[in-house]
Parts: C-alpha cells; sequence; structure tokens
C-alpha cells in the first residue's frame, strides 16, 4: 500500500482481547468452559436493565438520543455531580479516546504507572503524544514517582484506582498530597472503572476532588459491577469546561439507545448491584482460604480479580487451563511471566477453576 501513514500509527499494536468461550470450545473441542478471564459480572446484567433495555427496541428505527439527558440525569443523582460534568462514552475507552483527541498533540507527554490499563498508552500514541511509563512499587501506584515523572511537556497523568492488573488502590491522603503538587495544566485522570468493588475505607475517592473544581476527571463504567460489557458504556466526571471541549470531538450518537436505556435501569436497581458486589467478595475470600490451603502465592485486591503466581511460565499455564475449559488470563503481557489473573466467578465456576488449577499446578 502507498498510502502515506504516519509512523506513531505504523508502530501501535493490537489490542488482544480475552479468548471468547465459543472460540474456546471449537477450538479445544471442549463443552461448557468457563471465562474467568474478563474481570465481567458473572450474574449477567440486573433485571431492571434487561426490562429497561426490552422496551426500548420499538424505537431502533430512530436515532439515540445524542445527550442522554435521562442517564445523565441519573448519574447526576447518584453522585451528587451536575449534570454538565458529565461525559458518557462507548465504554470508558471511549472517553479516554476523548481526551487524548482533545487535549494532546505530536510531541505532548503523558504520565503512566506500568502496569497498568493498556488503554492509555494506546490511546496516547494514537495521538503522537510520547508514554513516559513509572514502575509500580510492590504493585502499587508509586505517586512520588509519578510527581517526579512530569516535566513541561507533560498534558495527562492516567491513575487506575483499583488498578488493573494488580488491583491496588491509591490511598485518598497521598493523593490530595501529590495532587497539591501537580501544575494546575496537567491533568489527572484517576480510571476507577472497579470503584464499587472497594472494601478500603481510605481508598482515594476521585469524585471528591472533581467536586472541589480540581483538574482532575474520573471515569467510571457499567462494564463490571452493573454487567453490562457487551452494551459498551462507560462515563467520564469532570470539570464542565472539560466536558465541553470533549462535546468537540465526541461522535454523534456515540452512546447508543439499548445502552442508555439498560445502564439507566441498571443504576435504579441497588439490590442487584449490592449482590454482584457481595457476590465478588464471598468470592475472592473463597478463593483466597483455597489458594493458602495449596500453599499459592496470590496478591489481594480491591477488585473483582486478582493475580496469582503459577511459578512457571504464564502462557503456558494459561494453556493448559484453556484445555480443562477453564480461561484465565496470563499477565506476560503486562510484564509478569510467571502470573495470571483470575476474575471471580460464580460459586460454581470458582470450584471449577481450582479444580483444574490445582491439577495443572502438580502437572
Amino acid at each position: 500500500m502507498k498510502i502515506a501513514v504516519p509512523q506513531h500509527i505504523r508502530a501501535l499494536k493490537p489490542y488482544v482481547p480475552g479468548k471468547p468461550i465459543a472460540a474456546l470450545e471449537q477450538e479445544y473441542g471442549i463443552a461448557d468452559a468457563v471465562k474467568l478471564a474478563s474481570n465481567e459480572n458473572p450474574l449477567g446484567p440486573s433485571p431492571k436493565a434487561l426490562a429497561a433495555l426490552a422496551a426500548e427496541t420499538a424505537g431502533l428505527n430512530r436515532y439515540p438520543n445524542g445527550g442522554s439527558e435521562k442517564l445523565v440525569g441519573a448519574i447526576s443523582a447518584r453522585l451528587g455531580v451536575a449534570p454538565e460534568c458529565i461525559i458518557l462514552g462507548s465504554g470508558s475507552d471511549d472517553v479516554i479516546s476523548m481526551l487524548t483527541r482533545a487535549l494532546l498533540s505530536p510531541g505532548d507527554e503523558v504520565v503512566i504507572p506500568q502496569p497498568t490499563f493498556l488503554m492509555y498508552e494506546f490511546y496516547a500514541r494514537c495521538a503522537g503524544a510520547t508514554p513516559v511509563f513509572v514502575p509500580l512499587s510492590k504493585r502499587a501506584i508509586d505517586l512520588e514517582a509519578v510527581a517526579r515523572s512530569v516535566t513541561p511537556n507533560t498534558r495527562i497523568i492516567f491513575l487506575c484506582s483499583p488498578n488493573n492488573p494488580t488491583g491496588q488502590v491509591i490511598a485518598g491522603a497521598q493523593f490530595a498530597h501529590f495532587l497539591a503538587r501537580i501544575p494546575k495544566n496537567i491533568l489527572v485522570v484517576v480510571d476507577q472503572a472497579y470503584a464499587e468493588y472497594m472494601r478500603d475505607p481510605g481508598a482515594l475517592d476521585g469524585l471528591s476532588h472533581v467536586r472541589q473544581k480540581h483538574a482532575v476527571a474520573v471515569l467510571r463504567t457499567f462494564s463490571k459491577a452493573y454487567g453490562l460489557a457487551g452494551l459498551r458504556i462507560g462515563y467520564g466526571i469532570m470539570p464542565p469546561e472539560l466536558v465541553r471541549l470533549l462535546q468537540r470531538v465526541r461522535q454523534p450518537f456515540n452512546v447508543n439507545s439499548l445502552a442508555q436505556a439498560a445502564a439507566a435501569g441498571a443504576l435504579a436497581d441497588d439490590d442487584f448491584l449490592e449482590k454482584s458486589v457481595r457476590l465478588a467478595h464471598e468470592g475472592l475470600d473463597f478463593l483466597w482460604s483455597q489458594l493458602d490451603r495449596m500453599g499459592v502465592r496470590y496478591h489481594d485486591s480491591q477488585a473483582n480479580f486478582f493475580l496469582i503466581d503459577v511459578g512457571r511460565d504464564a502462557d503456558r499455564f494459561y494453556e493448559m487451563m484453556l484445555r480443562r475449559g477453564v480461561i484465565v488470563r496470563s499477565m506476560r503481557a503486562y510484564g509478569y511471566a510467571r502470573e495470571i489473573r483470575l476474575s471471580v466467578g460464580l460459586p460454581a465456576e470458582n470450584q471449577r477453576f481450582l479444580d483444574a488449577f490445582e491439577t495443572v499446578l502438580t502437572t
């Protein structure tokens, strides 16, 4: 192809998602596989979300509500932030993309702890910006090192809390001290996709800093605790002037009608959310107790997933688990060559994992 392609686009590597269940079963000739790789809600969507989605299907010949006023209003009431501070996206990935398109130019720098959610680097590079990576310290984000990495070229800092893939959180007191050191012209993005699962009362609440009108943007999603990953809907909470800027680069109708309706229904179902969070916490405690019994090293987490040290090549271990019908995630791509990431499933799925895990571990 003779079409000129910018070098920063040629250098991009496509995102590789977790293996779908149907693909696994076809490839390995197995049935009844369980997927514990992508941090999804094993309960599925809320009944209220499904009812709202079904009611919306009659209007699919019409374009979605571009302003999403109903859902924005529901989020506003739930979180105690003004509607003008909220912008919706096709997943929180879409909000990350809008932020980088609106704020970055070639030559700008973006500070990113490492390892973390891969899409921060991806979208920064799409904009021609330079990622500046800051290694984690004991699997937690090192805010002091992040602050030291800021230069006159820094435009955005991405912080994930709980961090994916390690599950660690930033302490609220530490963040306040950190934010005071960051120049006011730098946006600090706090990705809290797993906020609903946090049990640490001292963990950072990014929304409090948005309410105080700091240069902070908080990302949330309906993909995890709310069980709507397949509909791709998330949102950002940030100063209203930044929302207005993102509206300039947002694709028209970026959030479809079904996603808007289902998310509003999900947000109204507190009982289901509580059930989902309780299931994750009980699953974590059970899995950790069983791994303790086996003498296996793992890392605690404030999300619905955690890392396990399998003591051997993670890719090979992942393949051996696949052959037993259990999909986990190798962490080699994140720099952890001997670790897998496990998402909490239903009780029967957790037991299925443990049975396969113990067999593979002794193979």
